[in-house]
């Protein structure tokens, strides 16, 4: 048994989300791969949707490149385009902005709430009334979700507002057992090196509406098979989605060993931490907090979207979180939990 003070040290140390007891049956995995003779597009691909939508009540999946492919392919089939205009927490990664932007939209930042570092309803409907925007984009930070996720759905659906849920921190998250990506039109997950499951590179669309599902599977294969969608090659291969299977069965037991570890060594040394409501599980992509600590992987976002394409509006929640928060090191080792 680990002692405390090696258990905190493990949670310290860096380590990529691939528990490396599971090399065998990856292998056996891609062996499978290479037997079919099919490296994409193939039954891999389809029992990694068929894991993750296991693992999310049962919603509808659609495996892609990368969290982009799976934004884009939700973003078009909502109609976004020239002369739109898609709202967006400036607390947020580039890529969020850059989705709308590339398929020739233009974004409104919208202010994010201090306690969850995520959209702000109340400024949400402030923008709405004032840019009519044809999609809403809200962020679930870092590993838990937006607090307001309800009120913004709610928003979204009264305003006839395409809502698409960012969900590459959310992994594991969930509320009183619902899960991210059900609350708006779809959901995007990453499976980028960093992220609690990761595959290297990848993403996942998910959604209840059987024709955006459908819409999604064409346009991430150029398409086909009648061209009626106008996609591009944002397929996952083959041995990626084999990397998807293996690291999804671990899921549960990667958040619960974070949330184990996250409550006996780090709660007690961090009041200052954020708090979460009753019946939320954050998946602890980061563990934040308001206080600043001596030793630190930095903050979730150092500089808002906002600033970084010089859009001179008032967010002053977004500037605070910028100034405020800190991420204390928190990482699976099975062997320290």
């Amino acid at each position: 048994m680990s002692s405390p003070s090696s258990a905190r040290a493990g949670l310290d140390r860096f380590a990529i989300g691939f528990d490396h007891r599971d090399r065998a049956r990856l292998h056996a995995l891609w062996d499978e791969v290479m037997d079919n003779e099919q490296w994409a597009e193939g039954p891999m691909t389809r029992r990694f949707e068929e894991r993750w939508s296991t693992e999310h009540d049962g919603i509808g999946t659609v495996a892609t490149a990368s969290w982009s492919g799976a934004a884009l392919a939700a973003l078009s089939y909502a109609g976004v385009g020239p002369g739109d205009t898609v709202l967006c927490p400036s607390n947020t990664f580039m890529a969020t902005p850059l989705a709308a932007l590339h398929l020739g939209a233009q974004v409104a930042f919208v202010d994010c709430e201090r306690d969850d570092l995520c959209l702000s309803a109340a400024d949400l409907e402030r923008a709405i009334a004032e840019h009519r925007p044809k999609a809403a984009i809200v962020v679930h930070i870092g590993g838990h979700l937006a607090f307001r996720i309800a009120e913004i759905a709610e928003l979204c659906r009264a305003h006839d507002v395409f809502l698409l849920e960012d969900c590459a921190h959310a992994h594991g998250a969930s509320w009183h057992g619902r899960r991210p990506g059900s609350w708006g039109d779809a959901g995007a997950y990453s499976f980028y090196a960093t992220k609690t499951i990761s595959t290297g590179e990848g993403g996942m669309l998910v959604s209840g509406d059987d024709d955006l599902l459908a819409y999604a599977r064409a346009y991430r294969n150029y398409g086909k098979p009648d061209h009626q969608v106008a996609g591009i090659n944002l397929r996952m291969s083959e041995f990626t989605a084999a990397l998807g299977i293996v690291q999804t069965e671990r899921l549960s037991e990667i958040v619960a060993g974070k949330n184990a570890a996250a409550r006996a060594h780090l709660d007690p040394r961090h009041p200052g931490r954020l708090a979460l409501p009753d019946g939320m599980i954050s998946g602890l992509y980061k563990y934040i907090v308001f206080d600043p600590v001596e030793r630190s992987t930095g903050k979730v976002y150092d500089n808002p979207c906002h600033r970084i394409m010089g859009h001179a509006v008032d967010l002053p929640n977004t500037d605070w979180v910028a100034d405020h928060h800190w991420c204390v090191p928190l990482y699976y080792h099975p062997d320290a939990s």
